[in-house]
């Protein structure tokens, strides 16, 4: 599959964002339960699961982006986009 810089700069864009709004979700998911908040069991077990999760996509997104940027600077003076191979 052949990623350009454009769809490596999404990745990264969407990995970034993924930290920022998740790491703000897990601040106020702690926040609220220091505070006291009384809530059932699931819901705390839930939102940390997404919170883990979309961490997990993040660090997925972020390599492959990285690695299909890093290929397509590589191959910048060429007519040829990136590619990206394991």
């Amino acid at each position: 599959m052949r990623f350009e810089r454009k769809h490596a700069l999404l990745l990264l864009s969407v990995a970034v964002w993924n930290v920022v709004t998740f790491g703000n979700f897990a601040k106020n998911l702690v926040q609220a339960a220091q505070d006291g908040e009384d809530r059932a069991v699931g819901y705390w077990v839930a939102h940390t699961v997404l919170i883990v999760v979309n961490f997990a996509i993040a660090v997925v997104l972020g390599r492959l982006g990285w690695k299909a940027l890093r290929a397509a600077t590589a191959e910048n003076g060429s007519a040829e986009p990136g590619v990206l191979t394991r």
